[in-house]
């Protein structure tokens, strides 16, 4: 089975540890959330993977060290000015197989993402002319061109609406699914990480708190330790638990 495992993977920045020793696998077929506090090393721990950082430790894919080339990696800021129209901006997703000449097996793969990500109506406009949360879900759909196996996203509904986000996300399990591929997002909504990924991993002060099943990680216990928040829990009528906060713990009397 497909499977990247980090092991004992640290991350320093301007002498300071952002990441401790942490052990993870993730596996072939299935979309992990990367949850946790804000400033709890989210955004390093993806940069690292995704061979934007220098890291210790080792990142291996199937038991052979990493290679970037099959990565596709969505930093969390994104800004674009392009006046690229929306399928060129596709296409430059397969730039490095791209010749002199775009072949039909390249319009057809864009043809294809598009209609996923329902996007089709958007493909003659200039991606500069749309919303942020347009151009976010372009830029995801440019990802998955080159139909990498390993999938780095770091909060890729962070500008969507509530359609948008159960659609994107359900189109990129979908792809894990169907390509064998490993997908590891930074996602801030908890309910949405826990109804939409087969795994979550809980970051607290850069370090891995745990790791599993989204039902056994995210308890009102482990939320109120890592988060600080009082959580109350609810079964909707399908029996997936909900964790709605409804308190913070007092900080300024720690």
């Amino acid at each position: 089975m497909t499977h990247l495992a980090l092991q004992a993977l640290t991350v320093a920045r301007a002498g300071r540890c952002i990441i401790s020793p942490l052990d993870l696998t993730l596996y072939g077929g299935t979309m992990t959330a990367l949850v946790g506090p804000n400033g709890t090393g989210k955004t390093t721990l993806l940069a690292a993977i995704a061979g934007q950082l220098p890291y210790g430790g080792a990142i291996r894919l199937d038991d052979a060290p990493l290679d970037t080339a099959s990565v596709s990696y969505l930093p969390q800021t994104h800004g674009v000015s392009s006046r690229l129209t929306v399928l060129e901006v596709l296409l430059l997703g397969r730039r490095e197989t791209l010749g002199w000449r775009i072949s039909d097996q390249d319009l057809n793969a864009a043809t294809q993402v598009m209609a996923h990500f329902m996007i089709s109506d958007f493909a003659d406009r200039s991606i500069a002319t749309l919303s942020g949360g347009q151009q976010q879900i372009v830029l995801l759909a440019q990802r998955l061109m080159r139909r990498p196996r390993v999938v780095i996203l770091d909060e890729p509904t962070s500008a969507l609406d509530l359609h948008h986000q159960l659609s994107v996300l359900a189109v990129l399990r979908s792809y894990a699914q169907d390509n064998d591929a490993i997908i590891l997002a930074a996602i801030h909504d908890l309910n949405l990480a826990s109804r939409q990924c087969d795994s979550i991993a809980l970051l607290m002060e850069g370090a891995l708190h745990c790791h599993g099943d989204p039902q056994e990680v995210l308890t009102a216990q482990t939320i109120k330790t890592v988060y600080r928040v009082e959580i109350d829990a609810y079964q909707n009528q399908s029996g997936h638990v909900l964790n709605i906060p409804i308190s913070p713990e007092d900080v300024f009397a720690r």
